[in-house]
């Protein structure tokens, strides 16, 4: 299997669930709090890491005991962690709301993750040099992001762009990304385009391919996801689920992605994967504890079809 590299953010998620979101100067009550290590990058490695894959992170924590968490929960992914700085800070968190139907809103503060600096990354390039996919997110400062994309894509590896939390982002950006995927949120901001529907979709996508990027996988939640390359727009159906939380739902997919392509198989087989990937983790609460493994994958890919069978 190839080698994967996660570049990105460490956070502890600090989750209430409630009936329903509080509106402006609202008090309402919770009937669950929860403490779960997160982070979009973090997420991701972890992700991968429990679906078998050799996986190795670079970021920041902080000296505090939300930093002793994090690092433990990438360890029991078996995730090579050695790069990872401890920072005289704290440790980023995100505040999330989950209501009755899964749905979530969340507030994030970047803590350490604020310190991963293209210096950082250009002290460590050993990491990327001995992997062969590079997984990036946008919880870090941006500027990092674009050296490492440009400093992966130099050296032929395969740069995977989650644009989340979205923003515009520099031509330069994508031009180095091999593949981006985006939900429909995201879609329309990274392209500048209103996002509506299946044909709004993809002439977002089509505008992200004539700014230098290979392919777009944009992520459409339970309905599965679309490819989208210069020769096609296929939707590759999901998997039906009970809803129970969709908290790292697109990081979940994000690393079943990335996962399978490091198994060697093609982009249709393995945005299936990650549909079955992001379609478990929905199914429990939190981000990384609710992340299956490789063992539980199989077993649900071979007893649930998906929606367009």
């Amino acid at each position: 299997m190839k080698r994967i590299c996660v570049l990105g953010s460490i956070n502890i998620d600090l989750v209430t669930k409630t009936q329903a979101f509080p509106k402006a100067g609202q008090t309402v009550s919770g009937h669950e709090f929860c403490t779960f290590p997160g982070g979009k990058g973090a997420n991701q490695a972890v992700a991968a890491g429990r679906l078998g894959a050799n996986v190795t992170f670079l970021g920041k924590v902080g000296s505090d005991t939300f930093g002793e968490m994090a690092l433990e929960s990438l360890r029991k992914a078996n995730v090579v962690i050695s790069y990872i700085e401890i920072e005289k800070t704290g440790t980023g968190t995100a505040s999330i709301t989950v209501n009755a139907q899964g749905e979530n809103s969340i507030i994030v503060v970047p803590g350490a993750n604020g310190l991963v600096d293209v210096d950082y990354v250009r002290q460590n390039t050993r990491a990327i040099d001995d992997a062969d996919i590079l997984m990036l997110q946008l919880e870090i400062p941006m500027e990092t992001v674009q050296w490492a994309a440009e400093y992966a894509a130099k050296a032929g590896k395969l740069v995977m762009l989650d644009p989340a939390p979205a923003r515009k982002l520099p031509d330069t950006l994508l031009r180095c990304s091999s593949m981006v995927t985006p939900n429909e949120t995201e879609l329309a901001i990274i392209s500048q385009m209103e996002v509506s529907d299946e044909n709004s979709a993809v002439e977002a996508a089509r505008a992200l391919l004539k700014q230098g990027v290979r392919t777009v996988v944009h992520k459409s939640g339970g309905k599965g996801a679309y490819l989208m390359t210069q020769n096609e727009a296929e939707l590759i159906q999901g998997f039906k689920v009970s809803v129970v939380d969709t908290t790292a739902a697109g990081d979940s997919f994000n690393a079943g992605l990335a996962v399978s392509l490091a198994k060697g198989n093609d982009l249709k087989t393995s945005i299936r994967y990650a549909n079955a990937v992001g379609a478990m983790a929905v199914t429990k609460m939190g981000a990384q504890s609710a992340m299956p493994t490789e063992a539980e994958l199989k077993a649900f890919m071979e007893n649930t079809t998906s929606m367009g069978e």
